[in-house]
């Protein structure tokens, strides 16, 4: 049974920073996609940062891009973990940040369509003055 968990939020000051941890265990593909997702209050979740582990091909939303850095770290079938580097934070940026994993899916395919088998609970993240 695939397991998503996402950790690493909480209250940040405008400008300031927070990591994202994602660990997935179960996934036994080698080929996928894993991306990070934020829902904002009033807002539909959006896809703001995905990574391919067939190519290392990344994708970042304009609202993120230049700011938001994914990273990946382990690879095995025990456990994918990926993460989410977050710097100058601004208070658009809260919401509640998802983790979803798909096999054989581009980042175009997983960010920009929403196309995610597997995901996490979320993880809040407030910022705020």
């Amino acid at each position: 049974q695939v397991h998503v968990a996402e950790s690493g939020g909480g209250l940040v000051q405008p400008g300031g920073s927070l990591r994202l941890s994602c660990v997935v265990s179960g996934f036994n593909l080698n080929y996928f996609a894993v991306g990070w997702f934020r829902q904002s209050p009033g807002k539909e979740r959006e896809g703001i940062s995905c990574f391919s582990s067939s190519n290392g091909a990344e994708y970042y939303s304009d609202s993120v891009k230049g700011r938001f850095t994914i990273s990946s770290g382990s690879r095995d079938n025990a456990k994918k973990t990926v993460y989410l580097q977050m710097n100058s934070l601004k208070p658009e940026d809260t919401g509640v940040y998802f983790c979803g994993i798909r096999g054989f899916t581009t980042v175009q395919q997983m960010c920009v369509s929403n196309m995610v088998d597997h995901w996490g609970e979320g993880t809040l993240v407030t910022v705020s003055a």
